[in-house]
């Protein structure tokens, strides 16, 4: 009785037990005009397994990723994880309790937060890092309150090559406050004009490398002009896998840093659960939202791991709270944790590499194909392909011939004008019968 937790006895009880004659009872206070006078046009209860069947007719609609070749990325990456990731995770030692409030009982739990920021803050060049947020777009529209609180004021300039969805979170997240936003027009080689539009008002500039064009920038001049005029940096990475081969954000001059983790021990799933990444300078550590994990030692003086910054609102913090986030991506920040532990700095760094020569390749393919080009110069594992027509007519085209092309960039941005380009992406599970899948059959439906 999985879907129907209580029986007819069980709800009388429960009404007999408030008061109330039936379940109408409970509404009453609700006015007969928005309340419905049929039930909702959905399929009535079914037992256990015809639900199954109709889940699993439905999810038999989906063709994953790992069906055939598939080139998707735009945030969201196709690599491997290992099968240790899954069973690390299961173990007890990270299963003590839902979240630390306890450190007496809840020390893997602490601890592999811990190992996280460390690692999160070597991956991006930051001095400190938090225990993550829910994903790296709601990361970066939590950098863009930060910036406002830390500077005093209500501007963000967010560049072209931001992707959109990340940009819409930050519009969502900045209307509260009153964070004036000015989105840059998209371009493919878009991050320093950011700079055109700081003035007084300006709290925070917003640029993603790579971008989501695959447009990998070196941000130094543009740190080193916001820090001239007191404004803050804030670099989005998408794809945390290229932090193995590319100079870190923190390097560059950035002072916060958000990225989506998804990449490393966490599969596509659908499209989520994801795991948000966000680290900053040490001097802004008080502002960060979430919440951050320390290293101490007990009574005895053995090593032991405390919830040392809780910055949440139900924290006894209220009006004084830098965020009003309920949880973090715990379980997908372990997964994160283990995954970058079994490959170690060596082992990043190979998988960055495998990751740009494959992408290198696909590149090579794609340009010698007839009316292709490719704008994207500097990449990683991902760039834009301009197309000779509208490029989500030959996606729909090439998913009819079992090959996943990648991301319209309409399909981001519907009103950027930039129909005919289509963002690709390779990774190290992409092989050379996929690349030569996908440029056979972008040349049959192009010709």
């Amino acid at each position: 009785m999985r879907y129907l937790p209580i029986t007819a006895e069980d709800r009388a009880h429960m009404l007999s037990a408030v008061g109330a004659s039936d379940i109408d009872d409970l509404f009453v206070d609700v006015p007969a005009s928005v309340r419905l006078s049929a039930p909702v046009d959905l399929p009535a209860h079914q037992g256990e397994i015809a639900v199954e069947r109709a889940l699993a007719a439905l999810a038999a609609k989906n063709r994953p990723a790992g069906a055939g070749p598939s080139f998707c990325g735009a945030g969201a990456y196709r690599h491997h994880v290992p099968a240790s990731v899954d069973h690390i995770i299961q173990r007890s030692e990270f299963l003590t309790s839902y979240t630390p409030y306890q450190p007496e009982i809840a020390q893997g739990t602490l601890q592999a937060l811990f190992e996280f920021q460390t690692q999160v803050a070597a991956l991006t060049g930051m001095e400190v890092a938090n225990a993550s947020l829910y994903d790296g777009s709601t990361a970066c529209g939590e950098a863009v309150l930060m910036a406002a609180r830390v500077t005093r004021r209500a501007k963000a300039v967010l560049s072209g090559g931001l992707h959109p969805h990340y940009a819409a979170a930050v519009q969502t997240l900045a209307r509260g406050p009153g964070i004036a936003i000015q989105q840059m027009p998209a371009a493919i080689d878009a991050e320093a004009a950011v700079l055109e539009a700081i003035d007084a008002d300006t709290a925070c500039v917003v640029v993603q490398t790579p971008n989501v064009f695959g447009q990998a920038t070196d941000v130094s001049a543009i740190a080193e002009a916001c820090r001239a005029k007191g404004v803050l940096l804030i670099v989005t990475v998408t794809e945390v896998v290229s932090l193995g081969l590319l100079k870190s954000p923190g390097e560059m001059g950035a002072d916060i840093v958000v990225a989506e983790g998804q990449s490393i021990g966490n599969a596509l799933n659908f499209g989520g659960p994801y795991v948000g990444l966000f680290a900053a300078r040490e001097k802004l550590l008080r502002q960060m939202p979430g919440r951050m994990c320390g290293e101490t030692v007990d009574a005895d003086g053995q090593r032991g791991f405390v919830l040392t910054l809780s910055t949440r609102e139900q924290h006894i913090r209220r009006e004084k709270a830098t965020s009003n986030i309920c949880t973090n991506s715990g379980l997908c920040a372990l997964a994160f944790t283990i995954h970058m532990s079994l490959l170690g700095e060596t082992g990043l760094r190979r998988l960055a590499l495998l990751n740009h020569q494959i992408a290198r390749t696909l590149k090579d393919a794609l340009a010698a194909i007839p009316g292709v080009e490719i704008p994207t110069t500097r990449y990683f594992n991902e760039f834009a392909v301009r197309l000779p027509a509208p490029a989500a007519p030959v996606v729909e085209t090439l998913a009819g011939k079992g090959v996943l092309a990648g991301v319209p960039f309409s399909r981001l941005a519907p009103d950027a004008g930039l129909d005919d380009l289509l963002i690709v992406s390779a990774t190290e599970l992409t092989t050379l019968d996929d690349i030569a899948a996908f440029a056979a059959a972008l040349t049959e439906v192009l010709a």
